[in-house]
């Protein structure tokens, strides 16, 4: 397991591509699965579930971070619908592969990733900026200041 870290604060994992491309941006991490039938509202890409942490946060044009879908096959459906509506994530980190999640992740056509050298719950936070680069299997994460931080 390789882990780079400089005196920038960047994180460098590697995972196993899911969907291809390269996209950059804040990342959103939840612990919580994700419902798309009846938990985002894919017009705004809001989370929507009454007691999901997420709640009233939006994903859109942000890094998806957490395990995994949840719920029916209606999930690709909905984030299919994110995409049309410019409301999709701008890449997604998952730790479980399931049809439902592999199928989310083409349809929205974002950088996918998953099978992870580190578990990216416990490497990115919320707020960190985040680069994936799913056709070489690289993310590159570096770590938002937190107050009293010097730049």
């Amino acid at each position: 397991m390789s882990v780079i870290a400089d005196n920038t604060s960047t994180l460098v994992i590697r995972g196993r591509k899911v969907v291809g491309g390269v996209a950059e941006g804040e990342a959103l991490v939840t612990r919580d699965r994700i419902s798309g039938w009846g938990g985002i509202d894919p017009r705004t890409g809001t989370v929507i579930e009454t007691r999901h942490e997420l709640r009233g946060q939006s994903f859109a044009g942000k890094v998806l971070v957490f395990p995994g879908a949840k719920g029916s096959s209606g999930w690709s459906a909905m984030f299919h619908m994110t995409r049309l509506m410019n409301s999709a994530p701008a890449a997604f980190l998952f730790n479980e592969m399931t049809t439902k999640m592999a199928l989310g992740a083409v349809v929205t056509h974002s950088p996918s990733m998953t099978d992870f050298e580190r578990d990216p719950l416990e490497c990115i936070a919320t707020g960190d900026w985040v680069r994936v680069d799913a056709d070489r299997g690289v993310i590159e994460i570096t770590k938002k200041n937190k107050p009293g931080d010097r730049p």
